[in-house]
């Protein structure tokens, strides 16, 4: 599928192409509208925060709102650790350590290897990325009965820069929507065309999308303080588990005064063939504290990513596709519903050590900030 960066003015004969801020398919494109004049005019009024679509019932969704709280929950999740990347591909000492961590430390330098070794890694100062994605949901259905992703696919583009764990950004646009998330290296932050910036709980982290085979490095970093706890077979393709549990005072400063994180768990799945990591899996499980001190509810969501088509971009094995099943589960003495959303994603352009890209790239929105001053 193409992706589109550029868009026609029809405006003027001789007038200059719009650059997009965030490519786009070339089918999410085509489907606004029957001809050229009026995917120009919807897509200006993208560009303007408007509505170039009838959202109402992408993904199963029953309101614009709940639309985007998914597109976030999907498109721009947080991972629940802080990653440091000035000793990533330092071997840490084996003192002291139980036969699942040391096993877990060398299935990691095994990835360093494959994925192009201490030296390309250490060179990469910074990376850009632009991809494009398909989604496809469920409605939230009752009972403990398997959900299936149904209905149209949801068709659109994201562009990502980086230039550390901590500094981030992402802009994700599908079917008219556009959700922005980043941190500065201060907080971590989203916010979409129609609602305000939101600041994320605790200490800044990084975005999940980073450790689905498109940075190494943080890969790395995460998965060093984890242990093997067994091995499994994905696609056919033999792999080791490293698995990482969330320490409590992070689940705390996470947490708030309305909800309680209980657990955030991590498994990465490393192929014992090649080195590479083939899929990575989270699940958090939250209480939802009730105002009026009756039954708590619980949403528990699993996140899983089979990450594929690996190709080397300038010393570096970056996975270039794959698939990202999301499944919310709210259950309580009152409640038991489900959903789940399927995200198929592909790299369509990634660059490392970008010339000129300064801090002020991963700065907050103006009410963000704003409000950090007034607190």
């Amino acid at each position: 599928m193409m992706i589109r960066k550029l868009c026609p003015n029809l405006d003027k004969q001789d007038g200059l192409e719009t650059v997009l801020e965030v490519p786009i398919p070339e089918e999410m494109y085509t489907k606004m509208g029957s001809n050229a004049a009026l995917r120009w005019q919807n897509m200006r009024a993208l560009m303007k925060a408007q509505s170039a679509f009838d959202k109402s019932t992408h993904l199963q969704a029953k309101s614009d709102n709940e639309f985007l709280a998914l597109l976030k929950i999907v498109g721009a999740p947080l991972i629940p650790f802080q990653v440091q990347l000035e000793n990533y591909t330092l071997s840490s000492p084996l003192n002291d350590c139980s036969i699942e961590a040391s096993t877990a430390k060398y299935i990691v330098q095994q990835y360093i290897a494959a994925t192009g070794g201490h030296l390309a890694l250490s060179s990469m100062t910074s990376m850009y990325a632009v991809g494009q994605v398909k989604m496809q949901g469920s409605e939230m259905q009752q009972g403990d009965d398997s959900v299936h992703a149904r209905g149209n696919c949801e068709v659109g583009g994201f562009v990502l820069w980086q230039k550390n764990p901590d500094l981030w950004y992402l802009e994700l646009v599908v079917s008219g929507f556009k959700v922005s998330a980043g941190s500065d290296g201060k907080v971590a932050w989203n916010q979409s065309s129609s609602q305000p910036g939101h600041a994320n709980r605790g200490p800044p982290r990084p975005l999940r999308r980073f450790f689905q085979g498109l940075d190494p490095r943080c890969t790395t970093s995460l998965f060093l303080d984890a242990v093997c706890i067994g091995e499994q077979a994905i696609n056919n393709e033999d792999c080791f588990i490293l698995n990482l549990e969330t320490a409590s005072n992070a689940l705390k400063a996470q947490s708030s005064a309305q909800t309680e994180i209980i657990h955030h768990t991590i498994w990465g799945y490393f192929s014992q063939r090649t080195g590479l990591l083939v899929k990575l899996e989270d699940k958090k499980l939250v209480r939802m504290k009730p105002a009026n001190g009756k039954d708590s509810a619980f949403w528990e969501t699993s996140v899983e990513s089979v990450v594929q088509d690996y190709r080397y971009i300038d010393g570096i094995n970056i996975a270039h596709c794959g698939k990202t099943i999301t499944t919310l589960y709210r259950y309580g003495k009152s409640h038991n519903h489900k959903r789940k959303i399927e995200e198929t994603w592909r790299i369509d352009e990634v660059d490392f050590n970008i010339c000129g890209l300064s801090n002020e790239t991963f700065l907050p929105p103006a009410d963000l900030k704003r409000e950090q001053e007034e607190q």
